[in-house]
């Protein structure tokens, strides 16, 4: 049956989540007529996440109800191309989101801008250390702008979700309270800092004893009444403890349906589809031009829809396998290193800690917003000396508390029974005498680390799911193991009742079963050499030069931090090059 065919439209998006919303409010305002593709459904702050409906921890943080249907589609997964992958029946590892708002629905909210070191990562190690002292098999390489050209599309960003956090460098003076770290800011933050636990207390007052540099974590959890560039007013958040893997009843957290959706309702010129699940870009018979993409709607047909341009703002790992689904760019190939496509992919390592108690310590953990943390950054990137510890990037360090949910987040100790009456117990003597100490570091890519298309299993659709294959370097694996050592020093500080480590060690291998983060990146690079790279500093496509790439696939590395801030900040940037230079001269556009 032939495809039916919509009437051609200016712009088409592809997913509607943070960089999605963000694109058709900044490009809605020129008068071109706009269609987002959402594949999930339609959902917003009411009635969606009403409560107490969403304050339902089996529904939402168990049964996933805001994620992707494994079961229609999932990626498979290896670890070296000896090995055969597999299909990812149940999502644990990481969570890709469905449905408007996709991972800016769920998240935590820690709100990050990279360190400068972070955007010139290869050229910094090479400086201070040599060129051998990046493995030969690791693939790093800079971003293609500076921290000062992106600094004022961060600030936006901050200044969209109602920002809460303490600066740290102000015009490049440095300020008590904040990151000492930290880049330089042209302003401070929105609303004030989330307020320190008593969890975050304790490691304060050790990690100060031991020299390092505590500070609050920087949040789209917004702490005042703030109304944002988009005239969209926030309200100020009220710990509830239900952040990730939930929608904010509250207009607190940071998402496109607190902060961007009702600001681009009132434009006539955009039209957002939902249950439209877009199968590929369709090109001329150069390969050169897109003219629109065909999507299958939620009754199954499938549909045409021309545009003019066409940008791609799904989930990362969507991104990638849609590029190569659609033959825009070369696909890469491992063993000779040629081709870009599935390059560079990377995910994050994380370890922690877990300190328990006696009766006169109390967490109260309920009382938490998801990024109620207080953090180190003296072991992150390149803020310490590389030159003896044999690695290559490095890791925050924190006492974190997300929430105290009944099912997911009931610490007790790895040998109380797991059921019955000593389960009981257990949990009444741990529940709110326990915390952890946790760490987020870097993963750097390599030439054997890729994605690509597989040849045996396809989705609902019939199309070849993505193919991932990854597996923990020793690059990292040394990383994590003296990041735990610099943990265990400030938790011994601490004095708890008895702790227990949960760090990978030198021997281990990606686990896709527990969940770490959601924070997968690379496949869609963004640099200034096609060689290297898929897109220019402005998202654009080396080969298409009318289809534009955001979201994490297009980092050359994966950071300590989480990476919404350098996601939205980039889309911001590339929405501005699409508004003030493209549109007036389409084509290729030329990077300063």
């Amino acid at each position: 049956m032939a495809a039916v065919k919509k009437a051609p439209v200016d712009v088409v998006i592809v997913g509607f989540g943070w960089t999605g919303s963000l694109m058709a409010m900044e490009l809605a305002s020129s008068g071109l007529n706009i269609v987002a593709l959402e594949r999930g459904e339609n959902r917003d702050t009411y009635p969606d996440f009403s409560y107490p409906r969403i304050a339902d921890e089996l529904t939402y943080g168990i049964r996933l109800k805001l994620f992707q249907n494994a079961s229609k589609e999932t990626v498979t997964v290896r670890h070296t191309t000896q090995e055969t992958a597999l299909p990812y029946r149940r999502f644990g590892s990481f969570l890709p989101g469905d449905g408007v708002g996709g991972a800016g629905t769920h998240w935590n909210g820690q709100l990050w801008r990279p360190l400068e070191a972070d955007l010139k990562m290869r050229s910094t190690v090479i400086e201070k250390y040599g060129a051998d002292f990046i493995p030969k098999d690791m693939t790093v390489q800079d971003y293609p702008f500076t921290y000062d050209e992106m600094e004022p599309y961060f600030d936006k960003f901050e200044k969209i979700c109602g920002a809460a956090g303490q600066v740290g460098n102000l015009n490049g003076e440095k300020v008590e309270g904040g990151n000492p770290f930290e880049s330089p800011r042209k302003n401070g933050y929105p609303t004030k800092p989330l307020e320190t636990l008593y969890a975050g207390e304790l490691f304060s007052k050790a990690a100060k004893q031991l020299g390092y540099h505590p500070f609050e974590c920087p949040a789209a959890n917004c702490t005042e009444a703030w109304t944002n560039p988009y005239n969209v007013q926030l309200g100020v958040c009220n710990y509830c403890g239900y952040c990730e893997r939930f929608g904010c009843f509250n207009y607190s957290k940071g998402s496109p349906q607190s902060c961007v959706i009702p600001a681009l309702k009132p434009f006539s010129n955009f039209e957002l589809r939902t249950q439209a699940h877009v199968i590929r870009v369709n090109t001329d018979s150069s390969g050169k031009k897109a003219t629109g993409v065909t999507y299958i709607d939620a009754q199954g047909n499938e549909v045409e829809q021309p545009a003019d341009l066409v940008i791609l703002s799904a989930f990362q790992l969507h991104n990638v396998r849609l590029l190569l689904l659609s033959k825009i760019g070369k696909p890469y190939d491992p063993q000779t290193g040629d081709g870009v496509v599935g390059r560079n992919y990377a995910y994050q390592m994380t370890g922690g800690i877990k300190l328990f108690y006696d009766n006169d310590n109390w967490f109260n953990p309920f009382a938490a917003t998801g990024a109620t943390s207080t953090v180190i950054d003296d072991f992150n990137a390149e803020n310490f000396d590389h030159s003896k510890v044999g690695f290559v990037g490095g890791a925050t360090i924190s006492a974190a508390f997300s929430g105290g949910r009944p099912i997911q987040q009931m610490g007790i100790p790895k040998d109380a029974p797991r059921w019955g009456s000593g389960w009981k117990q257990a949990i009444k003597d741990n529940y709110l005498h326990n915390m952890n100490v946790g760490s987020s570091g870097s993963v750097m890519p390599y030439k054997q680390c890729y994605l690509d298309l597989d040849p045996t299993y396809r989705d609902i659709y019939g199309q070849p799911l993505l193919r991932m294959t990854f597996d923990w370097q020793q690059n990292e694996l040394k990383m994590t193991n003296f990041i735990k050592d610099k943990a265990e020093e400030i938790v011994k500080v601490m004095n708890p009742k008895h702790y227990e480590v949960g760090f990978k060690t030198l021997n281990s291998h990606y686990d896709v079963r527990p969940y770490q983060s959601t924070h997968t990146t690379g496949g869609a690079v963004m640099g200034d050499d096609p060689r290297t790279s898929v897109v220019n500093k402005f998202l654009q496509s080396w080969d298409v030069p009318n289809v534009f790439v955001t979201g994490a696939c297009c980092f050359p590395q994966n950071l300590a931090y989480n990476p919404t801030g350098i996601v939205c900040a980039t889309a911001l940037f590339a929405a501005d090059a699409i508004r003030n230079r493209y549109l007036a001269n389409p084509g290729p556009l030329v990077q300063a």
